[in-house]
């Protein structure tokens, strides 16, 4: 089995952009912007032998503000751009009560049988209660990023930082007192 970090997308990946406290996603390709560090952090992940996955709520596809063409195109950038291995989408709002949209755990399901992951040896990095809370319920060890959104603290993240970067050179310090 595989080991894997779960990342979200905007917050983590690109730039969110922030309204009233809150991140919000690019509506264009012209809005994304990949955060300082990302690359490398890729990089680092899979010399450390892991399977980078993006597991993303994207509902403004639901709520008709933006068009499912733009967020594969955007996906489709992200993903040759910085090597990522897969994306997995749900384009869900919470009153569809689908098992895909974080905090269930569908997405990352999905990506794990897929992809042959063993949740116990992986990580989830997200910006929000809801990426930290999918990644517990898959027995992922989870980071949050805290960038102090006007928004629910997770409870338990297994660790807190402030960059995608530095939430990698956590994992690999902690890769590295296992061997």
């Amino acid at each position: 089995m595989k080991k894997a970090v779960f990342l979200d997308r905007d917050g983590v990946i690109n730039k969110a952009i922030v309204k009233n406290g809150l991140p919000t996603p690019p509506n264009l390709l012209d809005e994304l912007k990949i955060l300082p560090g990302v690359k490398e952090s890729i990089l680092k992940l899979k010399k450390l032998n892991f399977v980078c996955i993006v597991v993303t709520n994207q509902p403004d596809v639901s709520r008709r503000k933006i068009n499912k063409n733009t967020v594969i195109k955007i996906n489709n950038f992200l993903k040759k751009k910085i090597k990522l291995d897969d994306i997995f989408v749900c384009y869900h709002d919470d009153k569809d009560n689908c098992n895909c949209r974080k905090p269930k755990p569908g997405l990352l399901l999905q990506a794990g049988k897929k992809w042959n992951v063993d949740f116990k040896k992986s990580f989830m990095i997200g910006d929000r209660w809801k990426d930290i809370q999918a990644g517990e319920n898959v027995g992922c060890k989870t980071i949050y990023l805290d960038y102090s959104y006007k928004d629910i603290k997770p409870k338990n993240p297994d660790f807190v930082t402030d960059t995608l970067l530095n939430a990698v050179y956590l994992i690999e310090k902690l890769q590295n007192k296992k061997v």
